[in-house]
């Protein structure tokens, strides 16, 4: 192989694509979050991993204090501290799911790859502010050894709390059931309205 092609081959991605297909777009905090990664190659690829990729994200905007350095119209200096907005991004949560280890890639390949993770039950909620905001985003990764990966675009999901299950008890046997179920668990006896 050619230092020419060597070195093409360390910055391009291999010719591949990778498709990400989830169940839904929104999940509730705990809940299983489930998909499919559609693997398509144009070359010969040695995949190290095929995974997708879960990122929570937290946004929020801070204020620094800054030196700043102006010129005067006599030629002087002048230094003053300044407050300046600034936006900061942290990651809260990160997380690979795997769906297959290592995979030698034919041209022409085509198949498709199932993956599943949870939602941590203790995540935060995605919300968006002017001054804030949650984000979870999750994409698939062709992962190459000394090539750059094959990535899927990113895709934003919604986490929601679970909703609140009010329970009360049957009027037959005192067994607590949730409000919308019709009978009771415990004996059968329908609800009365």
């Amino acid at each position: 192989m050619s230092f020419l092609k060597k070195l093409k081959e360390k910055v391009t991605s291999p010719k591949a694509t990778v498709t990400l297909k989830l169940n839904k777009n929104s999940y509730v905090l705990g809940e299983k979050l489930e998909g499919t990664l559609t693997i398509t190659a144009e070359e010969e690829i040695d995949a190290t991993e095929i995974r997708a990729e879960l990122r929570c994200t937290e946004r929020k905007k801070t204020r620094r204090l800054e030196t700043e350095t102006r010129t005067l119209p006599d030629g002087r200096q002048e230094t003053r501290q300044v407050w300046r907005d600034h936006i900061e991004e942290t990651a809260i949560y990160s997380e690979d799911p795997q769906a297959s280890g290592p995979t030698h890639l034919s041209a022409g390949y085509r198949t498709d790859f199932a993956f599943s993770t949870n939602i941590p039950p203790g995540g935060r909620t995605s919300y968006a502010s002017i001054d804030a905001g949650i984000k979870w985003n999750i994409k698939g990764v062709i992962a190459v050894k000394g090539r750059p990966d094959v990535t899927s675009p990113i895709t934003e999901i919604q986490v929601v709390e679970a909703p609140e299950v009010v329970m009360m008890p049957c009027e037959y046997c005192g067994t607590l059931m949730p409000e919308t179920t019709l009978t009771c668990p415990n004996c059968g006896a329908k609800r009365k309205a």
